[in-house]
């Protein structure tokens, strides 16, 4: 086994990085700036992928591409293998993320004016995806118990109720705020939407980034109901979305009926980068002792956090997540708005981290940090943070 050196400061400048390279500020030096904000990791890629990908460079020619039986073969056997979870080749679909997939399923399965529920403070392109495709927008707002986040189920129910209420897009484990739900918290929200005919479309692109002794439980393990949907990927995993491919489970013959009329016919997403399916078929079959040492790595990194905060930072209320690698952590009792946090950060501290505000109102006064980095880089920048809070109550 390759023991992976995670602590290795590898320059993402000057590659086309969205998050390295195009930043949005004010003023300053952009070369003082660190990035800890967008969902993908600054560590480096698994050797046995490095090599798929090389290998099919070797071959010369990049045409147009499409899945074999092995690509999919990769992802049952992974599925079954860490949550066992039985997946039918059958109901396999592809896309070029779960985010396309997911603006593909809200114009698929619901029609302009009707409600759609997300759970703020969520992952923020939940809330245009649905906005944009002109439904109506319906936040049950998950309940925020100094730093541990539960379900609303009372205010779940009465959403879903609603007869113009048509789908739950689901966080599962939970972006931003860490929680992996349990089965029994699953079990309600799938009886839930059964019972008043409301599609669940699960986001579980986070599902293999979780705490030791912690497990996810895949939606699709607790129920064959059709109008449960999951949506899956390598790429947060094993750090692959620039190579663009996800595989969404659609249960029936007429649901994938419907998602080739919408996704291939009406929007033309056909067609499969080679080095998608590749990497993909790399990281399943041959990536796991990689996968591992990234979460020991990542568990260590949020505990530095939960020490750091501790000792430096005592007002802020931060739980080391169950699940994902970022951070979510509550500033508010430092006294500053929204803007203000966020030009501090910018700024002063030259950081580029995501603020909480954009992921719902319900996320004012927040940061979240994504610590799949190397050590040195988030010391730096919870340094810098520190500093900057410090400083400014003066």
């Amino acid at each position: 086994m390759k023991k992976y050196d995670f602590d290795e400061v590898l320059q993402r400048r000057n590659t086309s990085s969205v998050k390295w390279d195009f930043f949005n500020v004010n003023e300053g030096d952009t070369g003082e700036i660190l990035a800890l904000s967008i969902a993908d990791m600054d560590l480096p890629c698994a050797e046995p992928i490095l090599e798929a990908l090389t290998n099919r460079v070797d071959k010369k020619i990049f045409g147009y591409s499409k899945p074999d039986e092995t690509f999919y073969d990769s992802i049952i056997s992974w599925h079954k293998r860490r949550f066992g979870f039985e997946i039918e080749r059958e109901q396999m679909v592809n896309s070029p993320g779960v985010v396309p997939a997911l603006a593909t399923l809200v114009r698929m399965l619901t029609k302009e004016r009707e409600g759609v529920i997300i759970q703020n403070p969520v992952y923020y392109p939940f809330s245009s995806l649905v906005v944009e495709n002109n439904r109506e927008l319906l936040v049950n707002e998950l309940v925020n118990n100094d730093g541990y986040y539960t379900m609303d189920y009372e205010d779940l129910e009465e959403k879903a109720k609603d007869p113009n209420t048509k789908m739950f897009i689901f966080c599962s484990p939970h972006n931003p705020v860490g929680r992996v739900w349990t089965r029994e918290e699953l079990q309600r929200v799938i009886d839930i939407c059964i019972e008043n005919d409301v599609y669940l479309v699960s986001d579980e692109i986070h599902c293999d980034l979780v705490r030791e002794n912690v497990k996810h439980t895949p939606i699709g393990s607790l129920t064959n109901h059709e109008k449960a949907i999951t949506c899956l990927a390598a790429s947060k995993s094993f750090n692959l979305a620039g190579l663009q491919m996800s595989t969404i489970l659609l249960k029936t013959p007429e649901l994938r009926k419907q998602w080739d009329y919408e996704h291939f016919s009406k929007s033309c997403m056909f067609g499969s980068g080679v080095f998608g399916i590749e990497g993909t078929k790399a990281a399943y079959n041959y990536g796991e002792d990689w996968l591992n040492q990234v979460n020991e790595y990542i568990d260590g990194n949020l505990a530095f956090v939960d020490s750091f905060l501790k000792e430096h930072l005592p007002e802020a209320i931060y739980i080391i997540p169950e699940g994902t690698y970022f951070t979510w952590i509550d500033l508010r009792a430092y006294g500053f708005n929204a803007k203000e946090l966020e030009d501090m950060m910018v700024n002063k501290a030259k950081l580029i981290l995501d603020e909480g505000y954009i992921f719902g109102k319900q996320g004012e006064g927040f940061e979240r940090l994504n610590v799949a980095c190397s050590r040195t880089i988030l010391e730096e920048c919870l340094i810098r943070m520190k500093n900057v809070i410090l400083s400014s109550m003066k």
